[in-house]
C-alpha cells in the first residue's frame, strides 16, 4: 500500500501513516472523499438544470449511472466492509433530501404526481436505481 501511495502521489510511508493509522482508515478516508464527490456531481447537475423537472431527472439520471458503473466494485468483500462506516449513512441522508426536494419542486410544478409523499417517492426512486445497479444492461 505504501509503495502505491508513494509511486502514485509522492506521499512515503512515514507520512502516510502520520496521518492514518492504517489500511482500513486510508480507505475510509478514500471513500468519504469519493461520496463527496459524487455528492457535489449531483448537486452540480441539479444547479445547472432550468426547471424542476430537468433538476430531477438530471440528478436521478446521473445517478443511475454511478451506481451502474460502481456494479462491480460493490460486489466484492472490502466494498462490504467500507459501506458499514458512518459516512456511507451521512452520504445517503444528504441524498435522500436532495432527490426528496426535487421531486417536491417537481410535483408542485407539475411534473410529477403529487399524490404521494416526495420523501416516500424519494425512497422508492434511489431504492429502485440503487436495486437496478445488479442488472447487466
Amino acid at each position: 500500500m505504501s509503495s502505491i501511495a508513494e509511486e502514485e502521489t509522492g506521499t512515503g510511508r512515514a507520512t502516510l501513516y502520520k496521518y492514518f493509522s492504517d489500511v482500513e482508515s486510508i480507505l475510509a478516508a478514500w471513500h468519504e472523499r469519493q461520496i463527496a464527490l459524487h455528492l457535489r456531481e449531483l448537486t452540480g447537475i441539479r444547479d445547472r438544470a432550468v426547471d424542476a423537472r430537468e433538476r430531477l431527472e438530471g440528478v436521478l439520471s446521473a445517478y443511475a449511472s454511478i451506481q451502474h458503473h460502481l456494479r462491480s466494485a460493490h460486489a466484492t468483500e472490502l466494498a462490504a466492509h467500507i459501506h458499514r462506516g458512518d459516512q456511507v449513512a451521512h452520504g445517503q441522508r444528504v441524498m435522500q433530501g436532495l432527490v426528496r426536494d426535487l421531486v417536491a419542486e417537481a410535483a408542485k410544478a407539475g411534473a410529477v404526481r403529487d399524490d404521494v409523499a416526495p420523501d416516500e417517492l424519494a425512497t422508492y426512486c434511489l431504492h429502485a436505481l440503487s436495486a437496478a445497479r445488479d442488472l447487466p444492461t
